[in-house]
């Protein structure tokens, strides 16, 4: 898609910019993830001209496609009809194209089936962005106009800085959940070693050389027979 210079209006860009700051501080850890997602697609829907509602669409191993962080209802009812029908311009963003823009729905011989059904729930144009977020998150950022032709190259350009803060956001949770069980991981096996250093009068070395072959004779991960010492003494304390 050729890149066209952005000439937004002064105050789209100022609603734009007080967006991404608030996404900003929404993402300070520990991130409430579907805060910030329903925050970046209010904003998008309020700052981006021409759109009325916005929705984001989840795709899944199993090949599901699922909304979340709508804005209303008539952004998840076209969602759900692309799903069904597996096809539109969010399900063509969220598998392959990195951005779709459709002027007018009713006429636009690319979805035969999803455009006039989605001209008949009233909406008149589309855009579609994919995210794509380390490791496996990928999805679209949809954007939906009433109007035919509601939508031009400011709307475009806007649009995909909302794409790139939800795959920030996605990518940002998935590094706090993994921080997350890391220091959980390790704050349990210290647990076990202590618990196996009292029991069996070993230093935290041997303690921990005890565990590993544990979890090797077991064909366990470290972490469950740690988990699983640790719930096993806490038990017995009750």
């Amino acid at each position: 898609m050729e890149a066209v210079p952005l000439q937004a209006d002064p105050a789209p860009l100022q609603q734009v910019a007080d967006a991404m700051a608030d996404v900003a501080e929404s993402m300070q850890a520990p991130m409430d993830l579907g805060r910030t997602l329903h925050l970046i697609t209010q904003s998008a829907a309020d700052a981006v001209p021409g759109i009325v509602e916005v929705s984001i669409s989840l795709t899944h191993k199993d090949g599901r496609i699922e909304t979340i962080a709508p804005t209303g209802p008539l952004a998840t009812r076209a969602d759900e009809l692309q799903y069904e029908l597996r096809e539109g311009p969010c399900v063509d963003a969220a598998l392959g194209e990195p951005a779709v823009m459709v002027g007018d729905l009713a006429t636009d011989s690319r979805w035969p089936a999803f455009g006039p059904k989605a001209a008949a729930l009233g909406l008149g144009a589309h855009l579609a962005f994919q995210f794509r977020a380390d490791p496996h998150a990928r999805g679209a950022l949809n954007l939906y106009s009433t109007a035919p032709y509601g939508i031009d190259q400011d709307s475009l350009h806007l649009g995909s800085l909302f794409a790139g803060q939800v795959a920030l956001a996605m990518g940002w949770a998935k590094q706090d959940a993994t921080m997350s069980e890391a220091l959980e991981t390790r704050n349990v096996i210290g647990q076990a070693v202590g618990i196996v250093m009292e029991r069996y009068s070993l230093d935290a070395d041997r303690s921990f050389a005890f565990l590993v072959r544990l979890s090797q004779s077991g064909n366990l991960k470290l972490r469950q027979v740690a988990v699983s010492l640790v719930e096993s003494v806490n038990h017995k304390a009750k």
